[in-house]
């Protein structure tokens, strides 16, 4: 059986997607295929993020924003969305979620740390799932 993939998808592709893209390659290690996209990708990624993340030892520092494509979206088991809408495409068979959180763009780390902490109880239970007992 070969590993699950998981697709982050936010707008930029700059904050919540890459933040939790973070945690589960921190913690599932090579054992899930982690990837992250936006509708509308940024320039570069929230500094604020990279510095919460900074902050638990997790560096995203030299990620880069991607746009969605299909190919990729296609190839995920795993899509999750973050306040992106309708935006990514809909394959039979994938698991959807959509994980509201609030957007860290433009938010000091004080406002960011806990949405940090929030994507890791989420991204926590995720692998929870998909790890068999």
């Amino acid at each position: 059986m070969s590993k699950p993939s998981v697709l982050f998808v936010c707008v930029h592709n700059a904050g919540r997607s890459q933040m939790a893209a973070g945690w589960l390659r921190h913690l599932a290690g090579d054992t899930v295929e982690v990837r992250s996209a936006g509708s509308e990708p940024a320039d570069q990624i929230n500094p604020v993020a990279v510095e919460a993340m900074c902050e638990i030892g997790i560096d995203i520092t030299a990620n880069k924003p991607k746009i969605l494509d299909y190919a990729t979206a296609e190839a995920s088991d795993v899509i999750i969305t973050m306040g992106c809408g309708d935006v990514c495409p809909a394959f039979p068979g994938r698991r959807y979620e959509d994980w509201k959180l609030e957007d860290p763009a433009g938010k000091g780390i004080e406002a960011v740390r806990p949405i940090r902490d929030e994507i890791r109880s989420r991204v926590e239970k995720l692998l929870a799932e998909l790890r068999p007992a």
